[in-house]
């Protein structure tokens, strides 16, 4: 079960979306607000999984209130105003929804919502080395969906500001986070960061050149900075 909170300064808005909720097996509406403050203090408190949240509201707008609460819940922006987007995105967001808000766009959110919570809850296969194996894939955000990418299908990732490029051995990925929180993403063991601006796929390097690693028909710079570790890490004296 998802617990909800909705926080909007309009109580039509507020009255739209808990019967939206009501009709949502696995959504439990524990409360709804029309004070971001109030809010606030629930999620802080640890309550909730996943707020309805409005961005235009007195007080507090819902960017702010999504920097303050720094990831303790998931966040669907309910909104009249398109031009927050990418602030709402770039503070991880599941979703933007527009309003008016139908109940097929609600709905098409709040699957969003639970494949992000589906895929916190997958076991992990046991290994007798280690105890625990990690994931052989990882979710990623891009546009207005979580993608399902194989970490054995990845060749390398090059970051560019607040985002990554995935190439895939049939695809290219753009998604909307830095490379660091992508190299805590990926596996330590099979994946390396080279250089400020890439990580690549350990078992996908085809040759190393002084200060040049090849992947396919790529170079890809090795820095000054990371040598030591990656050579290290591929065990070469």
């Amino acid at each position: 079960m998802i617990r909800c909170v909705i926080v909007d300064d309009k109580p039509l808005a507020i009255d739209i979306l808990s019967d939206y909720i009501s009709k949502v097996p696995y959504l439990s509406l524990e409360a709804s607000t029309t004070n971001p403050l109030e809010a606030l203090e629930i999620v802080l408190a640890g309550k909730v999984d996943l707020v309805f949240l409005d961005i235009q509201m007195p007080q507090l707008n819902g960017i702010q209130f999504m920097k303050i609460t720094q990831g303790k819940c998931k966040v669907i922006l309910t909104t009249a105003y398109s031009e927050y987007a990418f602030d709402g995105f770039e503070n991880d967001a599941i979703d933007y929804v527009l309003k008016p808000i139908s109940f097929e766009r609600f709905y098409k959110a709040v699957q969003k919502a639970q494949h992000y919570f589906n895929s916190l809850s997958v076991p992990l296969p046991k290994e007798a080395s280690s105890g625990v194996r990690e994931n052989d894939f990882i979710f990623v955000k891009t546009d207005y969906k979580l993608v399902k990418i194989n970490t054995s299908d990845i060749l390398y990732v090059e970051g560019m500001q607040n985002y990554v490029t995935i190439y895939a051995l049939s695809e290219k990925i753009v998604s909307l986070q830095n490379i660091k929180k992508m190299e805590e993403q990926l596996p330590k063991k099979e994946f390396l960061r080279v250089h400020k601006s890439y990580i690549v796929a350990v078992k996908k390097i085809d040759s190393i050149e002084r200060s040049r690693i090849y992947i396919r028909d790529v170079i890809i710079p090795l820095g000054d900075v990371y040598r030591d570790d990656f050579y290290k890490a591929i065990e070469v004296k």
